[in-house]
């Protein structure tokens, strides 16, 4: 149907180049009203983190191709 929205596709954070990967985490850490606590943190350690988050399987990247945007999404 014309109708229907398209679900948005989980993207292995291991099949973006390097470069787009560094990107969109870098797009997802400086987003205005990401919290990551009290303590500031540098932009390194925030990427570090997310990276660390992807590779456990708790972030994943998904692609929304009504808007052609990828995000990253933490599990909650």
């Amino acid at each position: 149907m014309a109708d229907e929205t398209p679900e948005p596709v989980e993207i292995p954070y291991e099949q973006l180049s390097p470069e787009a990967l560094q990107g969109l985490i870098e797009e997802f850490v400086t987003r205005d009203g990401t919290d990551y606590g009290v303590t500031e943190r540098s932009l390194d350690s925030k990427i570090s983190q997310v990276r660390g988050l992807l590779a456990r399987g708790e972030a994943r990247v998904v692609f929304d191709p009504e808007s052609g945007t990828a995000n990253i999404v933490v599990a909650v």
